[in-house]
């Protein structure tokens, strides 16, 4: 079910609040673990539901829920699973994205919070975050959500005068791997806190190009920016905090930019311009309002400011080839 947006009727607004169930059917599928379970075979509902050791009728519903949004397929009674089940939903698949739908699955009960979040203005949680093991698990879930858009932006992003790069708050070093491997003379290092450094190495450790790669614990207000560096790239950072720290932050980077160095920043931003779809870009901010003290989404231009503001006179959008890269496509860029 896709809801009509704008609402104007009451048609509309019940298209967009029934549209949970369908998401619901999809976390009940997960919980079952059913793509992995299914595999490629085809079964019919009583011998699934014998298998799983579940309801007949249960699974049969189920099963036609996840045939009618495409996840599944119809041979007779019997139901198969399609590509998107068999690889990213499939445990068994070395393409599963395991750790992100963790992540997503969580938030249904999260979202469920958020009454109370917005009467208080604070995070449904407070220790979460700071938790080393929850910590990986993010930084896994981040790296297969970004391994995709960070090839599209290294074969789009000129890097080529830079000798050195600093990926700020970057978690698993996804985006500065793809760009040590699009520029064998570029050295770059990932800034964060060591969980999540600690996913870094493992996956750089098997890569050629990762040996270029270093690394630097620490917290991005807390500790000095560890070094001088040419381009300092601020991927999905700026939403989790304020307008205030995030201009601290800027005044920070600046002073460790080398001569002519740059700030490239990713995230959602608000374009201020006539019928852009800002949904996504709101709706994200609901979840920073769930799990962060002061985290929003900015729009471009605010952002753009603020880099002027902390020294950076020199700020553009860079817009991506439609359809590429994370968010909107769209990175503002602060020189110095």
């Amino acid at each position: 079910m896709n809801a009509q947006l704008p609402i104007r009727t009451m048609e509309d607004f019940r298209e967009a609040i029934l549209t949970f169930r369908l998401s619901r059917v999809f976390s009940t599928a997960l919980d079952l673990d059913l793509f992995t379970h299914m595999g490629r075979r085809f079964w019919t509902p009583k011998a699934l539901a014998e298998s799983l050791k579940i309801s007949e009728r249960g699974v049969e519903i189920l099963l036609r829920n996840l045939r009618t949004a495409g996840l599944l397929k119809q041979r007779g009674s019997s139901y198969g699973v399609e590509r998107v089940g068999r690889t990213y939903l499939n445990r068994n698949s070395p393409a599963y994205q395991g750790a992100y739908l963790e992540l997503v699955h969580q938030q249904w009960e999260n979202w469920a919070q958020l009454t109370d979040a917005v009467r208080t203005g604070k995070p449904i949680e407070s220790d979460g975050p700071d938790d080393p093991e929850y910590r990986r698990s993010f930084t896994w879930a981040m790296h297969q959500r970004s391994v995709k858009y960070a090839k599209q932006m290294a074969a789009q992003l000129d890097l080529n005068d830079a000798k050195t790069l600093l990926d700020v708050g970057g978690g698993p070093g996804t985006y500065a791997l793809e760009f040590l491997k699009k520029h064998p003379a570029l050295r770059a290092g990932v800034w964060d806190r060591e969980p999540a450094l600690e996913v870094a190495r493992e996956i750089a450790q098997s890569l050629r190009h990762g040996k270029r790669l270093s690394y630097y614990p620490g917290d991005l207000f807390d500790n000095p920016v560890p070094g001088k560096f040419d381009v300092m790239w601020v991927s999905n950072v700026l939403h989790i905090f304020s307008p205030a720290e995030n201009k601290t932050l800027f005044r920070k980077l600046k002073r460790a930019l080398n001569p002519g160095g740059r700030i490239l920043i990713q995230d959602t931003f608000l374009m201020n311009k006539p019928g852009f779809d800002a949904l996504e870009t709101n709706l994200f901010a609901v979840t920073l309002l769930l799990f962060t003290p002061t985290g929003n989404t900015y729009s471009a231009q605010a952002v753009q400011q603020w880099l002027k503001t902390c020294g950076l006179k020199k700020t553009r959008c860079l817009q991506l080839k439609k359809g590429t890269g994370d968010w909107d496509g769209v990175i503002i860029e602060g020189r110095v």
